[in-house]
């Protein structure tokens, strides 16, 4: 289960346009620090996840837990790296990748997308 849902979050931030990070604003800059080879492209793809499925899963507090489970294996440095994800999907300079990883999202369709959030919900377990 577990190698199901890296696969598939690496799919989709696979197929994610390399973008460049424009520079933003030093006082609106946040550090995240993922775990080596982690992109900002799966960063995007994992926020997705959270605006995504809620609607798409019936038990909230189940895909929540593992949400939080899969955002911590990817920013395993951080001290609350739910906080951390969200902070960065706010900075202007990730705009763009998080812009194509909600078009990629909506291209992947409502069977796939419900899918992948069960995987999620399920992921705790």
């Amino acid at each position: 289960m577990k190698y199901q849902v890296l696969k598939t979050v690496g799919a989709i931030a696979l197929s994610l346009t390399l973008s460049q990070i424009t520079n933003a604003k030093k006082d609106e800059n946040i550090e995240v620090t993922p775990i080596q080879d982690v992109t900002h492209q799966e960063l995007a793809a994992i926020y997705v996840l959270s605006e995504i499925c809620p609607n798409q899963v019936s038990d909230q507090k189940q895909f929540e837990a593992g949400y939080k489970k899969l955002v911590t294996e990817y920013l395993p440095k951080e001290k609350d790296p739910v906080v951390a994800l969200n902070l960065l999907s706010k900075q202007s300079s990730f705009k763009s990748i998080l812009d194509e990883a909600k078009s990629d999202a909506k291209k992947a369709g409502d069977a796939k997308n419900k899918a992948i959030c069960e995987d999620v919900a399920t992921y705790n377990n």
